[in-house]
């Protein structure tokens, strides 16, 4: 085997079909689009969710519900992931820097999942009333932050 004898596999290469270029070529006269119809004329382009003139999917099935558009979403804390802080006191800060709180601008909100033995004293935007409990019966104590 020598450099000048590199080639590609056979049948690995091949030549892309040149459209609209005569009746020899077999995509000649109405480059394989058939003939008239709105998908024959140069230029169309299908709209997204467009089926044929059919009613689309997406206006015959039925809308439900309600989105809320000013509601709040908080980050969700458990206690056992707060029992993991060895600090007396935690605040948002704390929990946005060990990576326990992703988004810093969002509310927190601390959840009643878990144990918690050491009291602490705990800042958030809100509680649930299990979390509230738990903390206050470690001998720890609850600030709200911002009021709601």
């Amino acid at each position: 085997m020598k450099l000048n004898d590199l080639q590609p596999a056979k049948g690995s290469r091949k030549k892309r079909t040149r459209i609209g270029r005569g009746p020899g070529s077999g995509r000649g006269k109405t480059s394989g689009r058939g003939t008239k119809g709105q998908k024959s004329i140069s230029g169309y382009s299908r709209k997204l969710g467009f089926e044929g003139g059919q009613m689309p999917l997406v206006r015959r099935v039925p809308k439900r519900g309600f989105t809320n558009i000013f509601r709040r979403e908080y980050s969700e804390v458990n206690i056992d992931k707060l029992s993991r802080i060895k600090k007396k006191t935690i605040k948002v800060e704390d929990l946005v820097e060990k990576g326990i709180v992703k988004k810093k601008n969002q509310p927190v909100k601390i959840l009643g999942r878990g144990k918690i033995t050491t009291p602490k004293t705990v800042y958030a935007h809100k509680f649930s009333k299990s979390a509230q409990e738990k903390i206050e019966k470690a001998g720890g104590k609850v600030v709200l932050i911002g009021s709601e």
